[in-house]
């Protein structure tokens, strides 16, 4: 991986191709976490590979290339976001509930994953980009605040409601469901 890596910072194009390849299908499935659609999806893992291969000299070999190129698309997910407009993230800071009261009761058998993703991209932008930071790929109130350039209790009161809502979107899912 490394001379692979190294070619790609030579500007050597069958080495990108190379890492587009091999990572090209997980980078996806994150973009298509942070986007409203596939196509927004297809924009942000384009955008993404065109800034890891301005940035690719940055990379000093330490710590895992998978997470620093993931954190890339992170990061052109949200900046595409911001250039939309305003997140207009909610800045209420309330006492959030015990959280423990939130937690989704998924049954694996009872929805499939691609219907949970698509219930998850239907939250309102604010709150899915800090459902999707804490509880997808597990990073602390303290690193969304700074990252949306917002509160920690504003990232908590989000992550609260974004909760609430897609419990609500899940059980009206199931009671679809049931019907059929």
């Amino acid at each position: 991986m490394q001379e692979l890596i190294q070619q790609c910072k030579e500007n050597n194009l069958q080495a990108q191709a190379k890492v587009y390849q091999l990572f090209s299908g997980k980078l996806f499935a994150l973009s298509l976490k942070y986007s409203r659609n596939r196509m927004d999806a297809e924009d942000v893992l384009q955008d993404s590979f065109i800034q890891v291969f301005q940035k690719i000299h940055q990379y000093k070999n330490k710590g895992s290339f998978e997470g620093w190129l993931k954190r890339i698309v992170i990061n052109t997910a949200l900046q595409k976001y911001r250039e939309k407009s305003p997140l207009q993230l909610v800045k209420e800071e309330q006492d959030i509930e015990n959280e423990e009261g939130l937690v989704l009761d998924i049954d694996e058998e009872k929805i499939d994953i691609s219907d949970l993703l698509q219930l998850i991209q239907e939250l309102p932008d604010r709150y899915r980009l800090v459902f999707n930071l804490y509880v997808l790929d597990n990073f602390s109130h303290k690193e969304i605040a700074k990252m949306l350039e917002i509160s920690v209790g504003t990232s908590k009161s989000n992550l609260s409601r974004a909760r609430l809502i897609l419990k609500k979107k899940v059980e009206n899912y199931h009671q679809i469901q049931e019907k059929a």
